[in-house]
C-alpha cells in the first residue's frame, strides 16, 4: 500500500506561523511602497521616494533574524527591516508627507527616524558612516555585559569609504557583536560595482579585517535568514564581527525620480525574473507549507491594512510655520517645557 509523501519541515527551525509573517512583511513592505508611488505622483510626498523594489528579502530576512533587543541602523532601502522591527505603515506614510503628526514632526522625510525602543536607528548617512555609530552602540552592550546584537547595512559604494573602513576595524579589534550587511545591488547611484572596488565578492574584504565573511544569494529569503542567523548567533555569543554580502539588484533607480538610462533593460528583465517575493511563495506553497488561501489572506489582509492607513493619515496637518524652532533652541528653564512633543528619535536604548 503506497503511503502519502511527508510535507518536508520548514528549514532553519522557522514554524509555519513565522514563514506566513514572513510573507506578511515582504507583502507590506511592497504594497506601502506601491501606495506611496502614487502619492508621489499625485505630488503628495515631500521630497524624494526611495523604492527597494527587488531588495525586499533581504531586507526582511535579516531583520526577522534578530531577537527582542537587538538594534539595527538601516538605509533608504531597508524599509522592510523597520516594518520587522515594529515601525507602522502610518509612521512612514506620516514622514513621507512631512506630516506635523510625523515621529519627526515634519523636519525630516522618508526613513529617517528613530524607535530605539522598538530596536531601529536612523540613518544618518547612507555612505558607511553608520557603520562607526553602530560600533559604538554595540560597544555599550560589551561594557555593559548585555547579550545584545547589532546589524547595520551599507551598500556596495559604502564598502570603498573611510568610516566603513575605520568601523569595521574599530569593531574588529574590539571583538563587538556586530553584524554587517552588504547590500551588493550591484550600484552605487549610477556607478557600477566594478567603477569602485576590484573585489568580485565583497565579503573578500573582511579578510582584511580578520572577521568572518560570507556571501549569500540576497533574493532567497529563507538562505539570507539562515545566514544572518548564523551570524547573529555569533556575535551573541562573543565571536566579534561578521560581514555577509547579500547579492541582490536595485530594480528601480536611486530614487522615483532617477530614469535609469544607466542601467540595460536585459539586466533589469533578467532580475525580475529573480524577484524575491515571487521565489518565496512559489517555494512555501510548493513545499506545501502554507497554500495559496494563505498567502491571498495576507494579501487581503494588507491592502485593508494599508487602506486604513492612508485614510487615517493623508488628511492630517502639516507642522505650522510657527513651530520650526521648537526644539532647536533649550527653553528657557522659567517657561513651561517646550510644544515640541519628544519625538520618537529622542527614545533611549532601554526604551
Amino acid at each position: 500500500m503506497a503511503t502519502a509523501a511527508r510535507t518536508p519541515a520548514p528549514p532553519a527551525g522557522l514554524a509555519r506561523d513565522q514563514l506566513r509573517e514572513i510573507y506578511y512583511y515582504l507583502r507590506l513592505t511592497r504594497s506601502l511602497e506601491e501606495r506611496l508611488v502614487n502619492l508621489y505622483r499625485q505630488g503628495r510626498v515631500i521630497g524624494g521616494l526611495f523604492r527597494s523594489l527587488g531588495q525586499e528579502g533581504e531586507s526582511v530576512a535579516s531583520a526577522y533574524a534578530l531577537e527582542p533587543g537587538d538594534v539595527l541602523s538601516p538605509l533608504i532601502r531597508n524599509l522592510g527591516s523597520m516594518l520587522v522591527k515594529g515601525a507602522t505603515p502610518v509612521q512612514v506614510l506620516r514622514q513621507y508627507m512631512a506630516k506635523a503628526s510625523s515621529p519627526t514632526v515634519g523636519r525630516e522625510m522618508n526613513v529617517h527616524f528613530n524607535d530605539l525602543g522598538r530596536g531601529f536607528l536612523g540613518q544618518i548617512s547612507h555612505l558607511g558612516d553608520m557603520v562607526p555609530v553602530m560600533a559604538g552602540i554595540t560597544l555599550s552592550f560589551k561594557l555593559r555585559g548585555e547579550r545584545r546584537v547589532g546589524l547595520v547595512y551599507i551598500g556596495d559604494g559604502a564598502t570603498s569609504t573611510g568610516a566603513f573602513h575605520e568601523g569595521v576595524n574599530f569593531a574588529a579589534v574590539q571583538q563587538l557583536p556586530l553584524v554587517v550587511i552588504v547590500e551588493h545591488n550591484g550600484y552605487a547611484y549610477s556607478t557600477p560595482t566594478a567603477r569602485q572596488t576590484l573585489v568580485k565578492r565583497l565579503a573578500e574584504k573582511a579578510n582584511g579585517y580578520g572577521i568572518a565573511g560570507s556571501t549569500v544569494d540576497g533574493n532567497d529569503v529563507l538562505a539570507v535568514y539562515e545566514a544572518t542567523k548564523a551570524a547573529v548567533a555569533r556575535a551573541r555569543a562573543g565571536e566579534g564581527v561578521s560581514l555577509l554580502e547579500v547579492v541582490t539588484y536595485r530594480r528601480k533607480g536611486h530614487a522615483e525620480h532617477d530614469d535609469q538610462r544607466y542601467q540595460s533593460t536585459d539586466e533589469q528583465a533578467a532580475w525580475a525574473a529573480n524577484d524575491p517575493i515571487d521565489r518565496y511563495v512559489a517555494r512555501v506553497t510548493e513545499q506545501g507549507w502554507l497554500d495559496p488561501a494563505a498567502v491571498a489572506a495576507v494579501d487581503d489582509q494588507v491592502t485593508a491594512e494599508l487602506d486604513a492607513a492612508i485614510a487615517s493619515c493623508e488628511n492630517d496637518p502639516l507642522p505650522e510655520p510657527a513651530t520650526a524652532l521648537d526644539g532647536v533652541f533649550a527653553a528657557d528653564p522659567s517657561s513651561p517645557v517646550s510644544r515640541l512633543p519628544s519625538p520618537l528619535w529622542f527614545r533611549s536604548l532601554d526604551g
